[in-house]
């Protein structure tokens, strides 16, 4: 394969996964989101090197033409461009049918159009709900218990419906809960790291009881590129997960350890989930991973998470990281 699309290349997991295609020799073509300000998002902020070496399309994942027009020429396609914040789900929940499961409608008919090769469609561990048993398999249940899930789990089932229907080589790839440098803060490490960074140490979150299996980004993008080199895993679901979980409190705890600040944490209602909407425990199997492809987290077990919180937190640390940040305005 040597002419790849990411789609949402313009985003946290989606920069980090362009910029190691591009070192790894691939030809890419960037997908990013429109805007009249001229943004590639966080490739903006990637070595020269890289930016001189893109080729980058921007539109609209919710346009099918538009998306058709950037798959031609391509081999393969990872497509990660999606809508993630579960709070603002709730607040906005067609945006998320739109871009979530008629977006990736739009990659996976354009894939079968032009016979692209090989489509790797982003899933999340969100889909799963809390869990019913652990670890968590890929054979777990799918619970949508949020706006943002629901329309994940529909746009997976879209992705596996056209490999079932018409052959189009697709694999879901369904990373846990990734962390690392350019998150938003929309998201709990950046919350707490970005609230310590800026002086607070009494932290506000919502539940802190919930657990998590947290990846280290780079982590992830190598799941991804082993699932791309791989002639296996189509019209499968594979997990990405470090096969451990942590709560959210202690998660808390780690990071103020790295950052050497004692804190409070202060519960915040306007940070909770509704009830039946939350989320309490997550915890992935990733044997199927294993065995298909040879991947396995570099950044895995406790003492792992404690080496990829205190990389994120020392990039977070750099005034000019640290400026892009609103830590004073909860971030929905």
């Amino acid at each position: 394969m040597k002419k790849i699309l990411v789609t949402g290349a313009d985003g946290f997991i989606g920069s980090h996964l362009t910029e190691r295609l591009v070192s790894m020799g691939y030809d890419v073509r960037a997908f990013v989101m429109y805007n009249s300000f001229n943004s590639w998002g966080w490739l903006d902020s990637s070595p020269k090197e890289i930016r001189d070496n893109l080729d980058v399309f921007s539109g609209d994942i919710r346009d099918s033409h538009g998306v058709k027009e950037a798959m031609k020429g391509c081999d393969a396609v990872l497509h990660l461009a999606a809508l993630i914040a579960i709070p603002y789900s709730y607040h906005s929940p067609d945006t998320y049918v739109d871009t979530n499961i008629r977006g990736t409608l739009n990659v996976v008919q354009a894939a079968r159009d032009l016979g692209i090769s090989r489509v790797l469609h982003t899933s999340t561990s969100e889909v799963y709900g809390t869990a019913r048993f652990v670890p968590i398999t890929e054979e777990h249940p799918l619970q949508g218990q949020s706006p943002y899930s629901a329309s994940k789990i529909g746009a997976d089932q879209i992705a596996l419906s056209f490999f079932a229907s018409f052959a189009t080589p697709v694999t879901v790839v369904r990373p846990f809960n990734t962390y690392g440098p350019r998150q938003s803060a929309r998201a709990v490490i950046p919350t707490i790291i970005t609230q310590i960074a800026n002086g607070r140490r009494q932290i506000r979150l919502g539940a802190v009881s919930p657990t998590r299996d947290f990846n280290f980004v780079q982590d992830t993008v190598s799941g991804f590129i082993s699932a791309l080199v791989s002639d296996k895993g189509l019209g499968e679901v594979v997990n990405f997960g470090c096969n451990f979980e942590i709560s959210i409190g202690d998660t808390a705890q780690l990071i103020a350890e790295a950052m050497h600040a004692e804190i409070e944490i202060i519960s915040d209602e306007d940070r909770m989930r509704p009830e039946n909407s939350e989320v309490e425990r997550l915890w992935a199997e990733n044997a199927k991973a294993r065995q298909l492809y040879g991947w396995q987290p570099e950044y895995a077990g406790r003492e792992g998470f404690k080496r990829g919180i205190t990389e994120t937190a020392e990039w977070f640390m750099h005034p000019e990281n640290l400026q892009r940040y609103k830590a004073d305005v909860y971030n929905i």
